[in-house]
């Protein structure tokens, strides 16, 4: 997190902003596509799902390969020490929250991305054969519904992520998400500026 001035730190690099408008797009894409049709808005949905959802995958390999070669996995991982913001320590690059969102997300991410492209057999798509008899009926219903509560799970998360990224004093969080820096002055109200700059 290199300082680009004195008053700003460096908090998201260009390709992590990337990554995250790219899934946030990609995520509304998939959000509509499985919900606008249950709720009587028809259209060739089908299509634009599962290729929203490979375009996910790909973002989320893209984000674990960055993890692993280019972050500081120290400074997103939960550790028990967190805790100790719920008695008043300030965190380091993430707090508490952000770092329960992002687990969060990444469960739900997960379960989404491992159902939707098993249940890519079953609807049928051009590189791969339709094949409906892989799996037990009740096994595909198993996946279908794990699918599904991974879909809900995202609405909400959505919810909760846009709501607090708009809010007033939580807004150069979103600025930093868009020009890649943040003020010092605003990070310091609930960080620690030595462990973000320690890397923690």
């Amino acid at each position: 997190m290199a300082d680009q001035n004195v008053d700003s730190l460096r908090r998201h690099a260009a390709p992590d902003r990337i990554f995250h408008w790219v899934t946030a797009a990609t995520m509304f894409v998939l959000l509509g596509t499985s919900l606008l049709p249950i709720i009587g808005i028809r259209f060739a949905w089908l299509v634009p799902h599962w290729v929203a959802g490979l375009v996910l995958t790909a973002m989320v390999l893209f984000h674990v390969y960055r993890a692993v070669a280019a972050l500081n996995l120290r400074a997103m991982q939960l550790k028990g020490a967190d805790f100790a913001e719920l008695k008043g320590a300030k965190p380091g690059k993430y707090s508490l929250p952000q770092k329960g969102m992002h687990v969060a997300w990444m469960v739900v991410v997960l379960v989404a991305i491992a159902t939707g492209l098993i249940l890519m057999v079953k609807a049928g798509v051009p590189f791969l054969t339709r094949n409906p008899y892989l799996l037990q009926l009740k096994t595909w219903g198993l996946l279908t519904l794990l699918h599904d509560l991974a879909a809900l799970g995202a609405v909400f998360l959505v919810i909760v992520h846009v709501y607090f990224g708009l809010l007033p004093e939580k807004r150069h969080y979103l600025k930093s998400m868009l020009r890649g820096n943040v003020s010092r002055a605003a990070l310091a109200k609930d960080h620690d500026l030595a462990k973000v700059e320690r890397g923690e």
